[in-house]
Parts: C-alpha cells; sequence; structure tokens
C-alpha cells in the first residue's frame, strides 16, 4: 500500500503543482505515494457554500468553521495524523519529515483567513505545524513544502538512499559545501583534499567545515548538539 497524502483546501487547483515534478512526481506516476484533494467549499453551509464567519470576541478577518472543517476531515480520517498548517505551530524540523515518512501517510489542512476555530483543532486532535517564522496567505504553501521533505524521504525515491545522509539538519549540522567540475573556474579551485583520493581526510574535511558553517549561521542548532563546543 502506498503512502497516502489527503489535502483539504478552499484551492484544489494549486496541487500537486511542483510535487508532480522531478522525484516527488515520478514518485506520484510510480505508486510510491499517492495524493488525493478535497475542496473543504464543497461541504459549506448554504446555498453559497459558505466556509467561514465572523470571530467571536470581535477582531478583523474571518475564521473558518469547525462544522465545516470537521466535514470536510470526515471522508479522509483513517488514524493518519491529522497536520494543520498555522504560523502559530511548532516549526516544522527534518526529524518531523523522518517520522512522518515511516508511517501511512498525512492528512493535511491548509487554513485560510484568519486561521481555523480550535475547536476542530482539538476535536480532530490536529498537530500544528509552521515552516517558518514568516505569514502565508494560506497553508497551501506550507502543504508543499511539508510534503516535498516527507515524499523525498520514502523508500525508492531518492536514487541513493544514502543521500539523505549527509544532507543539512541531518545529525544536527548544515550540508559542508559541494564541488564539480572543471576544477578551476573564475580564478577559483576546487579544495585540493577533494581531489586527493585519501577518503578519510575527505570525511574529515567535509565534517569540520559542515560544523564551522552551522557555528556561523545556525548557533541555534549548534548549541542543541550534544556535547558541543
Amino acid at each position: 500500500m502506498s503512502w497516502r497524502a489527503s489535502v483539504l483546501t478552499l484551492f484544489p487547483d494549486i496541487f500537486p503543482g511542483p510535487l508532480g515534478q522531478s522525484l516527488a512526481g515520478r514518485a506520484l506516476d510510480d505508486g510510491i505515494w499517492s495524493l488525493d484533494v478535497t475542496d473543504i467549499r464543497d461541504f459549506g453551509t448554504g446555498k453559497h457554500r459558505k466556509v467561514d464567519d465572523t470571530p467571536f470576541g470581535g477582531g478583523a478577518g474571518m475564521v473558518m468553521r469547525p462544522d465545516v472543517v470537521d466535514a470536510a476531515v470526515g471522508p479522509v480520517a483513517d488514524g493518519r495524523p491529522v497536520i494543520y498548517l498555522t504560523p502559530r505551530g511548532r516549526r516544522f524540523t527534518q526529524a518531523d519529515a523522518v517520522r512522518f515518512a515511516s508511517g501511512d501517510g498525512l492528512i493535511l489542512v491548509c487554513g485560510r483567513y484568519e486561521g481555523v476555530d480550535q475547536r476542530v483543532i482539538e476535536a480532530r486532535a490536529m498537530e500544528e505545524f509552521s515552516v517558518g517564522d514568516y505569514v502565508l496567505s494560506g497553508g497551501e504553501l506550507a502543504a508543499l513544502v511539508l510534503l516535498d521533505s516527507v515524499v523525498r524521504l520514502l523508500p525508492g525515491v531518492m536514487g541513493a538512499a544514502e543521500s539523505a545522509l549527509d544532507e543539512s539538519f541531518s545529525g544536527g549540522l548544515l550540508e559542508y559545501p559541494h564541488y564539480t567540475r572543471p576544477a578551476e573556474w573564475a580564478g577559483r579551485t576546487v579544495p585540493d583534499v577533494l581531489r586527493s583520493g585519501n577518503h578519510a581526510a575527505v570525511a574529515a574535511w567535509r565534517q569540520a567545515e559542515s560544523e564551522q558553517i552551522t557555528m556561523r549561521r545556525r548557533p541555534d542548532l549548534w548549541a542543541a548538539r550534544p556535547n558541543h563546543s
């Protein structure tokens, strides 16, 4: 049985978008994973399929109704984690991608307006995730990002399984620099160690570069590493 993603959105035409291309697209065609998209507006109330209403307590904007969102989740709810993409969510990490890739799939709720009524978030035990410290117009782009990061980790998607082992955030470090031909370009040369054929020296150089880059660019990651120095 393939890994299954179910996306709930007010803009179903956004999907599969970039997920239909490259690694994710080929894996989708090969049946390694599947994608079904639900238009939340199909579950809207009244003649105009209303999906939102004014917030209790006042304030700007509209809030997506709990009864509408719950009705949309119901037909696809099957025990898979239900993810709500929101700026207030916990920041999505590579560790989360690995965890989700080991499961059967995900249900992703893409919010719009001011967000989704808290009651349905709690009733459906949604996990709230953010893809960064910024605000998007809706959860769709965040859902694409999250799905791409998970799908590429599914068995058979990447050509070389070891590719994921050296990537940024694997082992708590950012990735080391990469070089390819030509050996000299625009007056810049490839580090000698990478052309030495000494695999141990190459590994040591890459480890040192990863550590230095992480310390400079992401001191938060560096500080979180056990026994960091």
